[in-house]
């Protein structure tokens, strides 16, 4: 048997009736196992179980995983956005799937949704002029999704009318061709700043999300660095 602490946060404590609790599991006991345990323990989870994430060791974990001896354990609900709107925020190494977040951000209420991409060039023409073999792009990714959040959050203030956002940043060795990144924004007439929240931002994820490029050609390699160093107070 593994021995393993359980954390309850939201209304997963006000059901268990508790923040906290040590479990012994079977020693090869899947977080499935483990969601089926936890609720003949706490039967009032059972209702909102399948809505529940599990994180192990601090990071998200899925049905068929394993859950290790020792290990930390979390339940609670989706994260809230602040918003009745959906907000998806992501790094990601995966291609970028523009018809899923289509569908994901347009609501019964949606007349008009704005997507910038940006995309790989194979030839620069304009300051340096040079050719692009591919870009490697990384992050920090625990505090770019953060800043993402915030961006997203900066885009409602200053446009009230916008509904659903969605910003995505691919990561990796990207060639000529693909796209890099999303940011997408609904609403329910294109007249609310949808074009502007968009270009805003775009804008804000070069300026303040934690994200890098290589760059790579036959004159060689260079990190590509911007040139925004937040002001004092500003988070």
């Amino acid at each position: 048997m593994n021995k393993v602490e359980v954390f309850f946060f939201a209304v997963l404590r006000d059901r268990a009736g508790t923040d906290q609790v040590q479990l012994e599991i079977p020693s090869a006991a899947t977080v499935a196992d483990f969601k089926q345990l936890i609720v003949e323990k706490f039967p009032r989870l059972a209702e909102t179980i399948d809505s529940t994430l599990v994180a192990v060791n601090k990071e998200y974990a899925f049905d068929d995983e394993v859950v290790p001896d020792g290990a930390e354990l979390a339940l609670f609900p989706p994260v809230s956005g602040g918003s009745d709107f959906p907000t998806i925020f992501a790094i990601t190494e995966n291609e970028l799937d523009f018809d899923w977040v289509l569908k994901e951000i347009t609501l019964p209420t949606t007349g008009a949704v704005c997507f910038f991409t940006g995309v790989v060039r194979a030839v620069t023409t304009h300051d340096n002029p040079h050719q692009t073999q591919y870009l490697e792009y990384e992050s920090y990714v625990s505090m770019a999704e953060a800043k993402m959040q915030q961006v997203a959050k900066e885009i409602r203030q200053k446009w009230p009318l916008v509904e659903s956002i969605a910003i995505i940043q691919r990561v990796g060795r990207l060639y000529p061709g693909t796209p890099t990144v999303i940011i997408a924004c609904s609403a329910a007439h294109r007249d609310t700043g949808v074009f502007e929240a968009a270009s805003f931002g775009i804008d804000r994820l070069k300026q303040i999300v934690p994200i890098w490029k290589k760059e790579v050609g036959p004159e060689g390699k260079i990190w590509v660095e911007g040139d925004y160093f937040p002001p004092p107070g500003e988070r």
